[in-house]
């Protein structure tokens, strides 16, 4: 039976808001336009909410296999659901790692049983994400690889970045990276800036992130590979991220909302929630981060959904993991900080979320239109509420936007065709 939604407003390329419906039959959608007809058709009155392609975010932790009591692949993507995010791509930093033909498998397998939304799935770039051996990217790809990544680790040796990149060229797929020369860490927990040298602890220099991503970008232009930059979070490397696109040099970069909202400024003393690798910068990167999303260096927004459990973030600044969960606040933090404050358009955040990821990589999500895959997600702007992690459904609660005040939360997400949640209930 075909599904209509009725009564729904879409956002037009001049972002303006127009009245519209939409027709779905199966995982399509098959008309748009005002007063269809719903004779014989489930009817969804969207009584005014707005209405917009499913969320993409090419950058989550789902922690299943082996850190189920973190997140499984089954909360993480009702979390996703929640959040408006109707394709989601699985960092491969689990045990075991998806590096095999036949660990891929297996997670593909659990990702079938188990995702309230589409799941698309990393390999790794080395064996065990341990930096020693490559793995075998042509029988990954067949098995259904998204593109390759060690994210949590950078690739240290510059030998083994050419050489994975070369393979990854050769099978037109992306390679991922998490940017860090580990000889430069410090065994840092936070940035090194004004609140290191307060707080007495070690801090992680924005360099360490802008000397990888410039090496890399050489041996990208060398290999002729697209190169992918992770949560970019410093002034020099969107500077060079800039410079290497003036260059005509395939590479892309990604940007947190949290990197996007918060600064080291805003860390109120030694809270875990506000621990996050990258850490949170100075307030000039932040504001560099801003201009690159804005003037197309960064090409789109990506949540880095780090759960974890509530024991593990209590040990402390210095020993509890890094990584904050994101799915379920992000478009309501960012309509609300940059939409309504008037830093970006609400066209330009939907685009940012949705069409610029899947064009980085070639997806076919993330747009309206008749013919299209029916991702489709309800917003409500009008309505304030207050975050409140116990409500999540990731069981990772780890957040530092806890109890902040909101407008524009999803209402209802559709994934291909079916109802992936709804305020209030969840469908099967």
């Amino acid at each position: 039976m075909k599904t209509v939604i009725k009564n729904g407003v879409l956002l037009d390329n001049q972002n303006s808001f127009k009245k519209a419906d939409i027709e779905i039959e199966g995982k399509v959608i098959t008309k748009i336009g005002e007063n269809l007809a719903t004779e014989n058709c489930n009817v969804v009155d969207a009584g005014g909410l707005l209405i917009t392609p499913g969320l993409v975010d090419l950058h989550v932790h789902l922690r299943e296999p082996g850190g189920e009591h973190k997140e499984t692949i089954a909360s993480g993507t009702l979390a996703a659901a929640r959040g408006g995010f109707t394709t989601v791509a699985a960092m491969p930093n689990t045990r075991p790692v998806p590096d095999t033909v036949e660990n891929l498998e297996a997670l593909n397998r659990k990702i079938e049983e188990t995702a309230h939304v589409r799941v698309l799935p990393y390999a790794s770039i080395t064996i065990r994400e341990a930096g020693k051996e490559l793995t075998d990217f042509a029988s990954l790809k067949q098995t259904g690889a998204f593109a390759f990544t060690d994210d949590g680790v950078g690739i240290q040796e510059a030998g083994m970045m050419l050489e994975a990149m070369k393979r990854a060229a050769a099978q037109d797929m992306a390679i991922v990276a998490h940017c860090e020369d580990n000889s430069l860490i410090n065994k840092g927990s936070v940035h090194e800036g004004r609140f290191s040298k307060e707080q007495g602890i070690n801090g992680i220099p924005s360099v360490c992130e802008a000397v990888h991503i410039a090496r890399d970008i050489l041996l990208a232009e060398a290999a002729d590979c697209h190169y992918h930059v992770c949560h970019i979070s410093t002034k020099e490397s969107v500077r060079t991220v800039r410079d290497a696109k003036r260059a005509g040099i395939r590479v892309t970069a990604e940007v947190t909302p949290h990197h996007l909202l918060l600064c080291e400024d805003d860390i109120p003393g030694l809270d875990t929630n506000y621990k996050m690798n990258p850490p949170l910068r100075g307030r000039e990167d932040r504001d560099a981060l801003i201009e690159g999303l804005l003037d197309g260096t960064i090409d789109f927004i990506a949540t880095d959904h780090a759960p974890h459990a509530a024991e593990e973030k209590a040990q402390g600044m210095q020993l509890a993991p890094f990584g904050i969960v994101g799915l379920e606040t992000a478009f309501p933090l960012l309509y609300t900080e940059l939409v309504k404050k008037g830093v970006i358009t609400l066209k330009q955040l939907i685009d940012f979320m949705t069409i610029k990821p899947s064009e980085s990589f070639s997806l076919p999500y993330g747009e309206l239109k008749e013919g299209a895959t029916a991702d489709i997600v309800l917003i409500d702007l009008e309505t304030e509420k207050e975050i409140n992690a116990e409500e999540f459904a990731s069981k990772g609660k780890n957040t530092p936007f806890n109890e902040k005040k909101c407008y524009g939360w999803p209402v209802m997400t559709i994934a291909e065709g079916k109802i992936a949640w709804e305020k209030g209930r969840v469908q099967g």
